[in-house]
């Protein structure tokens, strides 16, 4: 029906894509996904893990050894005190303790009802012994 209206049609056949520029697209592509998660992780801290832990908190302690207590501040609970001032020992002057096969305690557990002095305890016993409450 075009024809017989005097509409011209011509087809052209598509020209041949560049094959350099196909290859370096197939290559380019996952070179830039794998630099991008390599630059994240990097960002994160590299700190092994899934992705290097990207919500890893930057949080850093504050060294403040002196906590102004002291084992004369807590009253009562002397056999405690008593037990905390051989960590406290330990603490002051640990190669006596390792001469004879002791090891460095990891932590200290107190247990006991809110409000038995546990808090101003652990407070005393890193006031004693000069390090970091």
């Amino acid at each position: 029906k075009l024809q017989a209206k005097g509409v011209t049609i011509e087809v052209h056949t598509p020209e041949a894509p560049n094959q350099l520029l196909k290859v370096l697209g197939d290559v380019a592509f996952p070179l830039l996904v794998i630099a991008g998660l390599l630059f994240f992780r990097s960002q994160a801290g590299g700190a092994g893990g899934p992705m290097g832990m990207m919500g890893q908190s930057k949080a850093k302690v504050m060294m403040t050894p002196e906590t102004g207590v002291k084992f004369d501040d807590v009253a009562g609970i002397d056999e405690a005190k008593e037990e905390l001032t051989e960590i406290v020992d330990f603490l002051k002057a640990p190669e006596r303790f390792v001469k004879v096969g002791a090891k460095i305690p990891k932590g200290v557990l107190l247990t006991g009802p809110p409000g038995t002095g546990k808090t101003l305890m652990a407070k005393a016993l890193a006031g004693e012994s000069g390090v970091p409450f």
